[in-house]
């Protein structure tokens, strides 16, 4: 693989656990305001038919991640709500006000760390994992995948960052829409203030660990490569790249599902 898993600052266990939260909350609201994980709506729309879900488990869910919006966009007409359920190996400290995002209470935040490698059986669900993939070696990604196919969930992936001229130059921006958003994020501290503006920890941070994220993505073909070695077991796997119109910075997805029972 050409892919290169260098070291994301956020992600060390000596990076003190707020500045953690404040790196995740500063990214949910860059790639929320830029809208990036439009191009993917129609397609995570059909595979959650498809797959016949009732219910996701977002893996590495951060501060909250693309859900908090997504939700309103997939769930096709006439179509059972769907529930979901935001997780993640480090829970951040502060949750989002959900019942001000979701007044019908179908997004929920599952306090106890979950390992995306071995998710506990009473989580089921279809398996999402936004701008997370990366963060894991090949080893790891592929049993992230062998845990979806043996207990028989469907599983999406969607990566923005992407090792690609465009994208690493619009990493560049990173920091500065970081300061120019860090006064809306919500709830307010000063202390966020202070480590963006007076210690630039945030965007300092956002600029590296964007650089590393994009050398440590998956290609398409690296994909391929990951899903080769699992048992069919009857799945269906799609892979490609999705491109909006307003950003032409596509999207890396892979999504995967066991087709319904009956039609085996």
């Amino acid at each position: 693989m050409r892919r290169m898993h260098l070291i994301e600052i956020h992600d060390q266990t000596w990076f003190p656990r707020f500045l953690r939260d404040y790196v995740t909350e500063a990214l949910q609201v860059i790639f929320n305001v830029g809208s990036l994980y439009i191009p993917i709506v129609g397609r995570l729309q059909k595979a959650l038919k498809d797959a016949r879900a009732q219910r996701v488990l977002d893996l590495g869910s951060g501060a909250g991640g693309p859900w908090l919006w997504l939700c309103q966009l997939v769930e096709p007409e006439g179509y059972r709500p769907i529930d979901i359920w935001l997780t993640d190996r480090y829970p951040p400290a502060r949750t989002c006000d959900l019942e001000r995002i979701d007044s019908r209470n179908r997004i929920h935040f599952h306090s106890a760390p979950v390992d995306a490698m071995d998710a506990p059986a009473d989580l089921n669900g279809f398996r999402t994992l936004f701008t997370s993939f990366h963060h894991f070696r090949p080893q790891e990604a592929r049993a992230i995948l062998q845990d979806a196919v043996n207990k028989r969930e469907g599983i999406g992936i969607f990566e923005v960052p992407r090792r690609g001229f465009l994208t690493m130059l619009l990493v560049f921006a990173m920091p500065v829409a970081d300061l120019i958003l860090v006064p809306f994020i919500r709830p307010f501290q000063w202390s966020r203030l202070i480590w963006n503006y007076v210690i630039p920890v945030i965007p300092i941070v956002l600029w590296f660990d964007g650089i590393v994220s994009c050398m440590r993505t998956y290609s398409t073909r690296e994909l391929g490569e990951l899903i080769a070695g699992l048992p069919a077991n009857n799945y269906r796997w799609d892979i490609g790249e999705e491109k909006g119109s307003l950003f032409p910075v596509p999207v890396t997805y892979l999504i995967g599902f066991p087709n319904p029972r009956g039609t085996e």
